[in-house]
């Protein structure tokens, strides 16, 4: 496990044009020690889930600044699962309302961040969950 590097997908769903975030979000998770693949704009959330089946990820997160999340993270979700990667963590940000984030939760985006998130925490939050996850696999399997 000490040795298993994060693989995290960064993605932008839908028509959102904006993706200074998503590369500095990719930086940081570079920089903390992750292996980072980033889709670019204007993704489909067949085209996620499909670069997230061919590159074994871990993580996927997904920025949007649309306001579309309410309908393209479900079916980013329901995408990853046709194609068996429903175990994959979800994670995400951009401007959500936290309603719409408790709505997102009970999808499965375990964690969503808002505008002002430190860049570190996210890096650390996700380093947290794999970790216990990792774990959870070495206790079951």
């Amino acid at each position: 496990m000490a040795d298993r590097k994060i693989r995290v997908l960064v993605a932008k769903p839908g028509l959102d044009g904006h993706d200074r975030g998503a590369k500095t979000i990719a930086a940081v998770l570079r920089d903390n020690g992750m292996e980072v693949i980033y889709t670019g704009l204007h993704q489909t959330p067949e085209m996620i889930a499909e670069t997230a089946l061919q590159e074994d990820v871990d993580v996927v997160g997904l920025s949007i600044l649309s306001g579309a999340h309410m309908t393209l993270f479900p079916r980013v979700k329901a995408a990853l699962e046709e194609r068996g990667m429903g175990h994959v963590l979800l994670t995400g940000g951009g401007i959500i309302s936290k309603e719409d984030m408790a709505s997102l939760a009970d999808v499965g985006f375990v964690k969503l961040f808002g505008p002002g998130t430190r860049t570190d925490d996210i890096a650390e939050w996700i380093q947290t969950a794999m970790e216990a996850r990792w774990k959870n696999e070495e206790v079951s399997g």
